[in-house]
């Protein structure tokens, strides 16, 4: 089995996955939303703090999961990259420890590919295979197999610290085509939220009073949508972010139910349209008959629902994680880690480092459109 950690941001979690089947046997997560909700935000001095005090914590239920006996382990998978550099080193001093006690190899892993093998994990680990959901076909290729270009697979990774579309065509051949110039999809709900004062994580705070503007039939407040003159194909936050601020300092003070329900619906509106668009201009481009939605922010219904109706409209079949895995987790982690131990890809422990960013490397050259 292949023992991962995930530090890169504000969760603990350790996954046991086994090599020969890819199976999720064994998962456990701590989130630290309530540490930072004061905040509005995550402080990574506190994140770091919570992993050096809680990653022992989960691997102690490990052992005991495992009757103490580690020797099933064959490899520790962590996540090295990108992320924030105070948590990260956490995850990976924990990996250098096993790995030296256990001498077994270590595998860095790159957080980004974690998530676009989240698709995988339900597929591989459902107990009902009548309701296993097919992963893509550049997930199940081997690296050796060329995939043609209608058998690619693009991804809209959508998260707090990333938005980005992908073209997987198999595991070492990943192109990132387009991404933010500034801040994230799932960050500027965060943003969005701590103006609001509705808590973090601001993702479901900001889509549950959308759909309260919904149902009470509020009209949406109105706000622009993010380079919708801009033929490029990149993604950007920062101005519809101030357009909502600027909104609420116009608002009288303090905001009613009705104010904060349309702010959250118009802003929702808005972004999503943005992501929309983007996602059209690229589908138009695009040869590939496969599309995935993953990242901790692809939990966002009004999101999903879009990008569905795109693909209906493109003739793309839709993939989806499952909710449980949408967040950062282990269990993605270690599926990536299984498919590096299957190529012998192991890093020795006086290289390995922790990087905030993707290295080069960890995907090709960006396609152009």
């Amino acid at each position: 089995m292949i023992l991962s950690i995930e530090s890169s941001c504000d969760d603990s979690s350790l996954a046991l996955t086994r090599i020969a089947d890819k199976k999720l046997v064994y998962h456990i997560k701590i989130s630290q939303d309530e540490e930072h909700s004061t905040y509005g935000g995550i402080v990574p001095e506190i994140a770091s703090r919570l992993h050096a005090k809680r990653l022992p914590e989960i691997l102690k239920k490990l052992k005991t999961f495992l009757n103490n006996d580690l020797s099933s382990i064959k490899a520790v998978a962590v996540t090295t990259r990108p992320g924030l550099s105070v948590t990260l080193i956490e995850g990976l001093m924990m990996a250098k420890t096993l790995c030296l006690g256990l001498q077994i190899p270590l595998i860095c892993v790159n957080h980004l590919k974690g998530h676009i093998y989240s698709l995988c994990i339900s597929q591989d680990s459902t107990k009902d295979s009548s309701k296993s959901k097919k992963a893509p076909p550049p997930l199940e290729l081997p690296t050796h197999i060329k995939v043609e270009a209608k058998d690619s697979l693009g991804v809209l990774l959508v998260s707090g610290g990333h938005t980005q579309i992908l073209q997987v065509n198999n595991f070492n051949h990943i192109s990132i085509i387009a991404q933010s110039l500034d801040d994230s999809f799932g960050e500027s709900f965060d943003k969005v939220a701590k103006h609001l004062n509705l808590g973090y994580p601001g993702g479901p705070q900001v889509e549950h009073y959308a759909k309260m503007c919904q149902s009470h039939q509020y009209k949406p407040y109105e706000f622009p949508i993010p380079l919708v003159h801009n033929p490029k194909l990149q993604f950007s936050f920062s101005g519809l972010k101030n357009a909502v601020r600027l909104a609420i300092q116009e608002l009288p003070q303090p905001l009613s139910l009705q104010d904060i329900s349309r702010i959250c619906a118009g802003f929702q509106n808005a972004v999503c349209e943005h992501i929309l668009r983007k996602t059209r201009l690229f589908f138009q481009h695009f040869e590939g008959k496969y599309f995935a939605i993953v990242g901790g922010a692809s939990a966002n219904t009004h999101l999903r629902q879009k990008i569905s109706n795109l693909c209906n409209e493109y003739g793309r079949e839709l993939f989806l994680a499952d909710l449980e895995f949408c967040s950062d987790n282990a269990a993605m982690i270690g599926r990536v880690g299984v498919e590096h131990y299957l190529r012998d890809e192991f890093t020795p422990l006086l290289e390995a480092q922790i990087a905030p960013k993707s290295l080069k490397g960890d995907f090709v050259e960006s396609a152009t459109f």
